[in-house]
């Protein structure tokens, strides 16, 4: 499917599952016998890439797949505790509520532009962890629904989820 959308994709098979697919399920689903493949991040990290991936994978939700992004709202493991980041991380943290919750094609075009969001390289100093929200973004032309959303070690943490 990313092929066919003109995208880079191949298969590897020496690659076992990383710690952001593996650790969520076990902690979700601890005795799931599920199928589950796991899609990297491209390298250059590119926002508009990964949310055509999840364009490109949306057919797939009406087949019943769960397309799953996991990451954080914010990932900034330096600062994780520092009580300085409290309010960084409730600025960001409000953007991407009120950017998830935008109609599709609005939501696509300021993830796109992500970095410019109050506080967002305090939050995300590299965009790893957020970068799989924007896949499961990309997979869904409904608006988004914040489902968490808590203070962890000092700095606002949020799910969300696209139906």
């Amino acid at each position: 499917m990313l092929s066919d959308a003109g995208l880079p994709a191949r298969v590897d098979p020496e690659r076992g599952l990383d710690h952001g697919v593996f650790v969520p399920l076990k902690v979700a689903l601890p005795e799931a016998q599920i199928p589950v493949v796991e899609m990297s991040l491209d390298l250059h990290l590119e926002p508009a890439l990964h949310l055509a991936a999840g364009k490109a994978l949306a057919p797939l939700r009406a087949e019943g797949v769960l397309i799953l992004g996991t990451g954080m709202s914010f990932h900034n493991l330096r600062a994780l505790g520092d009580p300085r980041v409290l309010l960084p991380s409730l600025q960001f943290d409000s953007w991407l509520n009120s950017t998830i919750d935008a109609p599709a094609a609005a939501r696509s075009t300021a993830l796109m532009h992500w970095q410019e969001a109050p506080s967002a390289r305090i939050c995300h100093p590299r965009p790893e962890h957020l970068l799989p929200l924007m896949v499961a973004a990309g997979a869904s032309h409904a608006a988004g629904l914040r489902v968490y959303n808590e203070q962890v070690l000092g700095s606002m943490i949020s799910g969300f989820r696209f139906d």
